[in-house]
Order: structure tokens, then sequence, then C-alpha cells
């Protein structure tokens, strides 16, 4: 027999040895236990659970071969994580209803425990009847907090329950009076109190079972082994069970006994309310199915709204995503969770998300915006997306939830409705009632700012004949190129419409704040425009020709009436038609007049440049003596047809056509020409001759060169050569127009300042500036004799230009009184006609040359 025993013993020894080593060679069974602090029971120390319950499950672990892989949470997020699978152990919870129905417990508990309520000494506490406004911090979802609700609705007591994520939490918000007492475990409680110089209160409830528990089913085995362990351990006092007590000195013998006497005098009063508590557990039954239901139907609808919802943490990191955000992104919830928008949207993108984020998470902003999302891939939609903070009882901002709605069908319809209703189908050009808005904002602004403006209609000659001979496709190809010739020809603020078949009309805003300027300029582009519209189109396989004609209408015409406007381009568009093909027409009879004036000068001064039809003529400058020291040249024009031209007239046309140019040039080469000519004359030799030059001929690019070459050409001595500037030269770029003097100074060429006094020429540039000469306009000199004012700018020139060193000369002297004032006022150059009038070259070379004295009847 005891053989027998012997061979079942060493049998037996050498199946553990076979297990043992089988065991060794297969991967240990990983579990993942959720950790929160709540010493002594559980704690996270040195990367592992500690604790009674940490040291009772690292005893089972090392037994059974598990490896123990911990996850620190908060006490709710444990539970959440417990529920969604994430972690699979979960000590320290204790058993009721509804926990039994969600999770996996073992029979034997691990520990005893009770809450209590720790407050500050000053606060008195005895009873539960006492905690009448009192402030509680209480674990969020737990056990206390539903416990403590009941008895404050059963009592019908006025309590605020402040919920924490944490025991150590609550106990801090009793420190910062965020709170008055915290329920609290007895064995975590009485030692951080303790430590905390806080006492625990009378106030104790609800006797507990604490247990390891699990929500995965397949870990069923694991909480068997667990309940083998506790069954066994707590029946041997010598069981490390106990040993790990002692540790923590939390055997049952050290806890104090709990307070059965309490209970006896809350059992009077809870028996009145017996039928009410099972009423309750009756409704907290049926309210827990009811909130489980709900939930489930809460993610039923939001995985079926047409919007796409989601939360984002402070790092914005999607926490959650509901099924539309899904199907949008192309992927799953779990790929979601953790990411953030760079994972799925473009850069720029992301930065429009992350701008309003940051509003949402740093601000606490309600965000509202629409939002053009382009994902990875290149696809964009719009989105209408109103995100809000989501704060935790500290009133802190912890994460944010968006709600957003796909716009994109919206914008594309809108964007389709407003093509139909503002825009012409065929042309893609303004309608009717989009050209009528815009005119009614451009006469507004015309009003606003001084700037006129035109409206200029269009009509294309015998179009009708396209439609009939080449097809109405052909006709709209017609019509289309029409469209873009026109839209090339405006600015960004003006506005070009088709109104029916071959009719369009323009809106062109801002041309000048001189009407006349802004006539030529609407006269300028239309005769642009007839231009382009005349170049073929290409229709297929054949080319076609045609013409418009162009009525104008100007803003001024219309006292700032739409209706007129329209009325008046009208007219203008029928008198167009009516003189034939490419003709322009404008609605005011007396501009019509002076632009048919200003056409016939400018083609007539066009022949006259071209075949040197103009005349220098020159008048003299004068010292007191009445001797000749210098003179100026003036251009003079007789045309056969015209008849004579005055400068007045005709300069304004070389300057606003671009003639004054080539015009420029050509009286700078006179010039020089004639001081060569007079080197060969002991009495002219020495006489320098000024021209006057315009701003525009001054910054052309060819214009310091040119004056380079004519002088080297004809060697002209330096000082010979003078050129009268005008203060509007002297507004734009200043620093060019320095260089360009300075280049001409070294060149020996001297500059006048005209006109000095009407225009806008700061001071400080006559100090940059290498100037000779200011001359006093004529229009001081005239009035100087009645007004005083045009006497003291007159003496202020002369004694700016003696300050400054430069010499003085007054213009339009044309009386002994007024050439006696200026002897007077210290003037010692003059030019007018009192001295002589402007004559043609000849004849001042003529008299010059027998004398520089001009006698007292030279102006005769």
């Amino acid at each position: 027999m005891k053989s027998i025993s012997f061979l079942a013993l060493a049998a037996c020894l050498c199946f553990c040895q076979a297990s043992f080593a089988y065991n060794n060679e297969v991967e240990p069974q990983v579990i993942r236990v959720g950790v929160y602090e709540n010493p002594p029971k559980v704690m996270f120390e040195n990367g592992q659970v500690s604790g009674i319950f940490g040291d009772i499950l690292q005893e089972m672990a090392f037994r059974e071969g598990w490896k123990i892989e911990p996850i620190t949470c908060q006490w709710n997020d444990c539970l959440k994580l417990l529920r969604s699978g994430d972690i699979d152990l979960m000590p320290d919870v204790a058993l009721n209803q509804q926990r039994d129905e969600s999770f996996i417990f073992h029979q034997t508990p691990v520990l005893h425990s009770w809450s209590q309520l720790y407050g500050k000494r000053s606060l008195k506490v005895s009873s539960l009847l006492d905690l009448e406004g009192v402030r509680i911090a209480v674990l969020e979802d737990s056990i206390q907090q539903v416990y403590l609700a009941d008895i404050a609705t059963n009592f019908g007591l006025q309590v605020e329950f402040v919920a924490v994520r944490s025991f150590e939490q609550g106990f801090q918000a009793v420190l910062a009076n965020q709170a008055d007492v915290v329920a609290s475990n007895h064995l975590y409680g009485d030692r951080r109190a303790r430590e905390l110089d806080l006492e625990p209160t009378p106030v104790m409830f609800q006797p507990s079972r604490l247990y390891f528990v699990s929500g995965n089913t397949q870990l069923q085995s694991v909480i068997n082994t667990i309940e083998t362990y506790i069954s066994d351990w707590r029946g041997d006092a010598h069981s490390p069970f106990y040993q790990i007590l002692q540790r923590w000195r939390a055997m049952p013998s050290d806890a104090p006994a709990f307070p059965y006497a309490l209970i006896t005098l809350l059992g009077s009063v809870l028996l009145l309310v017996f039928a009410t508590v099972l009423w309750l557990r009756r409704r907290v039954k049926q309210r827990t199915l009811e909130l489980a239901h709900s939930e489930l139907k809460l993610n039923t609808i939001l995985d079926s709204v047409e919007a796409y919802i989601y939360i984002k943490d402070k790092n914005l990191r999607y926490e959650y995503a509901n099924k539309k955000v899904c199907d949008y992104l192309g992927t799953t919830t779990d790929k979601i969770i953790g990411q953030s928008d760079s994972a799925f949207f473009n850069k720029k993108t992301c930065e429009h998300l992350m701008e309003n984020d940051l509003r949402v998470i740093r601000q606490g902003e309600r965000v509202a915006d629409e939002e053009n999302n382009v994902t990875a891939d290149g696809s964009m939609r719009h989105f209408l997306s109103v995100k809000i903070p989501l704060r935790n009882a500290y009133g802190e901002v912890y994460a944010l939830c968006g709600i957003s709605t796909d716009i994109t069908e919206h914008i594309t319809i809108k964007e389709s409705l407003t093509q139909l209703e503002y825009y012409d189908a065929i042309t893609g050009l303004a309608n009717r009632k989009l050209l009528l808005q815009n005119l009614e904002h451009a006469l507004a602004s015309s009003n606003r700012t001084g700037y006129e403006g035109a409206l200029v209609s269009i009509d294309l000659t015998h179009f009708t004949i396209i439609n009939d001979t080449l097809g109405h496709a052909a006709g709209d190809q017609v019509l289309q190129q029409v469209a873009q010739r026109i839209r090339s020809s405006i600015d960004d603020t003006d506005t070009a419409a088709r109104l029916g078949s071959d009719d369009f009309v323009v809106i062109l805003e801002d041309l000048s704040r001189d009407p006349e300027q802004a006539v030529l300029a609407a006269r300028n582009w239309a005769r642009e425009l007839l231009a382009a519209l005349a170049e073929p189109y290409v229709l297929g396989d054949i080319t076609h020709s045609t013409t418009a004609c162009i009525g104008v209408t100007m803003f001024s015409d219309s006292q700032s009436s739409v209706a007129g406007l329209l009325k008046n381009a009208d007219l203008a568009i029928a008198e167009a038609k009516a003189q034939g093909a490419e003709s322009i027409r404008f609605f005011n009879p007396a501009m019509q007049e002076s632009i048919n004036r200003r056409m016939l000068i400018e083609s007539a001064l066009r022949r006259a440049v071209k075949n040197n039809e103009l005349e220098l003529y020159m008048q003299p400058q004068v010292n007191e003596d009445r001797e000749v020291i210098a003179g100026e040249l003036l251009l003079r024009w007789t045309d056969p047809d015209l008849g004579v031209i005055s400068p007045v007239e005709f300069i304004p046309v070389a300057e606003s056509s671009g003639l004054i140019v080539p015009l420029g040039s050509w009286v700078i080469e006179q010039a020089c020409s004639i001081l060569q000519q007079w080197q060969a004359h002991d009495a002219l030799k020495h006489i320098p001759l000024a021209v006057n030059i315009s701003p525009r001929q001054f910054r052309h690019s060819h214009f310091v060169t040119h004056i380079e070459r004519c002088l080297q050409a004809m060697q002209i001595p330096p000082g010979l050569l003078e050129l009268e500037i005008t203060e509007g030269l002297l507004i734009d770029n200043i620093d060019i127009t320095v260089k360009r003097l300075v280049r001409l100074g070294e060149l020996g060429v001297r500059f006048s300042l005209d006109d000095f006094g009407t225009g806008y020429a700061s001071l400080a540039y006559l100090k940059k500036l290498p100037l000779y000469q200011l001359k006093i306009d004529q229009s001081f000199v005239r009035d100087m004799l009645t007004d005083v004012n045009d006497e003291v700018i007159t003496t202020t020139i002369l004694g700016l230009g003696k300050n400054l060193n430069l010499s003085v000369i007054a213009e339009g002297v044309e009386t002994q009184a007024q050439l006696e004032h200026l002897r007077g006022l210290g003037c010692h150059k003059f030019q007018g006609y009192l001295f002589g009038r402007p004559q043609p070259i000849s004849y001042w070379q003529s008299r010059l040359e027998q004398s520089k004295i001009l006698p007292e009847d030279a102006s005769a």
C-alpha cells in the first residue's frame, strides 16, 4: 500500500514538472489591470500595481505565471475602460446590483469596508440630518454618490454634490473650500484625514464588500482562480493574505468596529421610509434599464443623424466620432480615435481647423464657422461647423464637441441660383438685374469720391446675319468671344453686361475727377474696344469679322439717376448706329462737340509733329537795365484747316495723347541747333535758351540720354540750355527726379522752377534739387499791386531765393508800375510783354545782333 502511494506521489511530481516545463515554454497570460490611486488598497508604485489589492494580485500572478500590465486611470475612467474591454481586471470594486449585471465578480470578498464623511474641525456634522445645505465632494459615478443621493432624496435634504474624479481630489476640494465634506472609504480616509489635519465625522454609511472584477467573459477562469486563492487564504491565518494585511496595517482586529449603535439609532428612521426605499430600489432598477436603453438609442441616433459629430481632447486628438465621420474619412472608429486632423486633411485645412479648435479649448468660446475641408486625397467638402467647449466639475475645458453639417450641395445650388439670377447664360456677363444694382452702387460711389464714370452701350453691326446664315450656335460663339474681349478690356471694379441679343453695356468707374479728362478716357477706351471687336472671330473652320457702334453717357449727364443713365445710353447708341459702323457718340451735345474738337486737334497735331509744322517763338528775359540775358522758347502752331491754335488748347491734347514726348524731343533738338548757330555770333553766343519740360516727357526712359546726345552732337557750352520744370513734376518719385536732374546738371544743363508758388512742392525738395532759378508765377505779378497777399507771396519767394542762393525771375510783367514795384521788392530779372512779346527766332536773332538792350517800346 505504501508503495502504491509512493508511485502515485512520484507520478504527480512528474506531472507537475512536465506542466511546469510546459508553462515555461508558453507565453505568460497578460492581464491588463486598471489602477487608480486609493491607498492603502490600490496604488501605482515603481511601474507596478501596489497596495493591499495590488500585493494580493502580484502574489497570485507569481504563482500562476500571469504577467500584470498596470494601466493608470481615474476611478470613473477605469470603469469605462473595463466596460469597453480596454482593461481586463479592476481591483477594489464594491458589489451592487448594476455592477453585478455588468461585470464578473468572484464569491469571497477580499475586504470589508465602509464609507465615512471627513471635513474640517469647525464643521458640525453628527448625523445624516445635519447634511442640510452641505456641499459633499463625492467620487463621480461611485456607489457613495448613488447612496447619498438616495438618502438626500428620502430625507428631503438639500445637498449639493461636488463630483470629483478621485478621493484625493475630493480632499483637496475640502481644503480649497470648494466642498464642506468628502465621502471616502475609511481605509483611505482615516489616513489622509490625519495627514491633512481633517477629522472624520460620525456619519458612517454603506458597508461594502470589495472584489476583483472583470468585464470580459473570457477571463472567467482568472476570476475563478482568484476566488480559489481568496477563499483558501482567508481560512489560513498564516497565508499571504493576512501577511499582506498586516504589512499594510489593515488587519481586521486593527480596524475600528463598525458603529452598529448608529445603525440602531437610524433604524427607526429607516423603518419609516422602508416602503419608500423598496419603491426606490425598483425605480432605480427601472431607471438603470431605461438609461442603458437610452444610451443605446443615443448611439443609434448619433450614428443615424445627417451630421458629423465628434469630440476632441485638449491636444486636439479625436476621442469620439460617429458613423458619418467614419464614412467621410473612409475608416473606422478605432483608427480615428487618438489621431489628429493631420492624419486626414491637408495642411491648409488643418491650420484652419486648429485655429477654430484652439478658440474653443483655450478661450472656452462657442465657434460657428464655414469650413472648407480638403482631405489628404484632394477631395473638398464644405461644412457648417458648430464647436462647443466641454467642461469638468471645476469649469475647466477638457475637450470640445463638434457638430458639422455638409453644405456642399447647398453652396453648389446657391451658386447655380446666383448664376441664373444675376448672370447671362450664354456669355457669363452680368444680366440686367445685376447691371442695375452695380450701376446704382457706381453712381453712389461717384457722388462720394468725386470721380466721374461712364455708361457705355455697345451694339454689334448686322449680328442677325450671323444667326441667319451660320446658325444660332455660331452666333453664340461670336457673343461669347465678344464678351471675352469686353471683359479683358475693363478693370475689376467695372461691370460688363449683356442685356439681350447683341446689346452689351459696360459701367466704367473712377475715370477721373476732371470731367474733360474722364470724357477723353471713355473715348479712348471706346476706340480701343472697337479695334478689339473688329478683330476676326474664329468659328470652327471659318473666320468671321464684324464691327460695332458705341454710345457713351457720363454719370454727370443723368443727375444720379439710373433710369436717366440708361435712357441717355440708348439715345447715344441710337445716334451712333445712325452714323454707321465703328461710330462713337456721346450723349451730351456740348461735350460731344468738345470731343470732336479735341479729336480734330489730336489728328492734326499728329500730322504736324510728323511734318515739323510747328514753329518756335522766343520771349526775352531781361535784367534791371533791360538787357536781354536769356530767352524762353515757346511753341506756336497754325494748322492749314483749323487755323491758329493756342498752346492752351493743343498742349493738353499733346499731354493726354502722348504726343508731348516726340514734340518735346523736337523742341530740345531745335533749341540745341539754335544755340549751336549762335556760337558764331558774338552778340548771341552767351544767351541761354529755356525750354519747358512736361512731367510725362521728363519721366520718359530716354529723356536724359536724348539730351546728352544733343549736347554732345552740337557741342553746346555748359549753362546755355535751361530746362523749366513745374512743381507737379516733383510730387512723385522724388528720388528718381533728383538723380535725373543731377545727371543733367553734370552735363551743363541749368534748371528753373516754373510757376513757383502755385503747386505742391515741399521746401525740403529745394535743398535736394540742383536748381538755378525760381520763376514767380504771372498770377502773383498781375495782382500784386491790388492784392496784399500776392505781394507777400512775391516777397517771400524773393527772400527764399536769396537765402538759398537761387536766381529769381518774375514773369508776366506787363506795366511799368509792376516793374518798379518788383525792383523795390528786390527783384532783378523780368519777363513779360513790357519787354517783348513772343516772336519767331529769326526776329529776335536779327534784333539782338543789333543790341541786347531793349528800349521801353520793345513790346510794340
